[in-house]
């Protein structure tokens, strides 16, 4: 008998057609015409523009743009909407434009990643200075009046708001016809409240660790769905649908797209929690258990808490959250999630939604590359190291 060849890694799949490339090239023109918008305002707004700039071109597995691709790319051969028989999408239309539409989600990611880093407090992130950091230091080079961390913060949230608006800026200017901008605005409009929601929502879990278990996993499960599912998978999808085509939000398509995209982008935010606690900080690009210095209060997390010993949990309860934890400390917690069970637990919770998404897929409309393409994205994804 002989074995089915491996998985291609994520970089093969996502670069396929030149898309990554492709992207940073959209994003890369759109940027540097924005940078001079900010120079005519004030040539010290450069300093913001720059930070923009270099976090959103440092990098990143560009997920968001790629399944909006993909999702546009599956609609060209659905069947129709409101149940006629013929295409629903042109497949002559040219997929620049819809490349450059789906390269504005790199600047909802960005808005959403300067604000988060923000929140949790990050020093670091895709291996340099996250924002806030950033213009700290400019503050303290400089010399300037007041405190260096307040500013720091300050120019972030402005830096952050100012990506959210190029987003859509690059959306609205990327060539869609109007019809097609009246079909992505719903879903757009979602996405980014979505993703704001999750934030929230992730934000609250970590100063409420008192929570009954269950109703604590529930959190844990709507942060997952908000703050990642929704916002990294199926809105992606369904938005390059919508360039396509109308389609009906209980139609085949748009169903298929949804089931598929909450079930991958679940098991990518455990896979996330995974590397937030045992991942390698030279693939992550983020200090080695940062979200236990954080205290979020993930799925791993609160089933550590659940499944662990009593003398486990309050040395887990003791630790966690706390800003000055140790390498030895966190090899501690690592210790007691492991022991409790509970990161075996989420690689079967992880294994179940990647059965779920590609048996959606299956049973779907989708064929063809685009088929081929989710499919092995939904494995690859979610066996990453970073």
């Amino acid at each position: 008998m002989t074995s089915s060849p491996p998985s291609p890694p994520p970089a093969d799949l996502l670069d396929r057609h030149a898309l990554r490339e492709r992207v940073e090239i959209e994003l890369a023109a759109f940027l540097d015409r924005k940078l001079t918008d900010l120079a005519a305002i004030d040539p010290d707004l450069m300093a913001v523009g720059e930070a923009i700039c270099d976090l959103v071109l440092a990098g990143g597995k560009r997920l968001r743009p790629a399944f909006a691709y993909w999702g546009w790319r599956g609609a060209l051969d659905a069947v129709s909407y409101a149940g006629s028989a013929g295409p629903v999408a042109d497949a002559d239309r040219d997929d620049d434009t819809v490349l450059r539409a789906a390269a504005s989600l790199e600047l909802v990611q960005a808005g959403a990643l300067i604000h988060d880093d923000v929140m949790d407090r990050a020093s670091t992130r895709r291996g340099q200075p996250a924002l806030h950091v950033r213009f700290a230091d400019l503050h303290a080079y400089h010399g300037w009046a007041g405190s260096a961390a307040g500013f720091g913060q300050g120019a972030a949230i402005i830096a952050g708001d100012i990506a959210l608006t190029w987003a859509q800026e690059m959306i609205r200017t990327a060539g869609l016809d109007d019809a097609a901008l009246g079909r992505v605005a719903p879903a757009y409009d979602a996405m980014r409240l979505e993703v704001m929601a999750g934030q929230y929502l992730d934000l609250r879990g970590q100063v409420d660790s008192g929570r009954p278990d269950e109703e604590a996993l529930a959190a844990a499960w709507r942060t997952a769905r908000y703050k990642a599912a929704s916002y990294t998978v199926q809105r992606p999808l369904h938005i390059g649908a919508l360039v396509g085509g109308p389609h009906a939000p209980g139609g085949p398509l748009l169903s298929t797209y949804t089931d598929y995209g909450f079930a991958l982008g679940e098991a990518f935010q455990l896979r996330d929690d995974v590397l937030g606690v045992f991942g390698d900080p030279e693939q992550t690009g983020k200090p080695a258990g940062d979200d236990l210095r954080e205290g979020k209060q993930t799925l791993l997390v609160i089933l550590a808490r659940k499944r662990a010993s009593a003398n486990a949990r309050d040395l887990f309860q003791r630790l966690i959250g706390r800003a000055d934890l140790s390498g030895l400390d966190i090899d501690q917690l690592r210790m007691v999630i492991e022991g409790s069970g509970a990161l075996a637990e989420v690689e079967v919770l992880i294994a179940q939604r990647v059965e779920a998404a590609t048996t959606a897929l299956a049973q779907g409309p989708v064929g063809g590359e685009p088929r081929e393409v989710l499919e092995q994205l939904a494995s690859t994804l979610t066996a990453r190291d970073r």
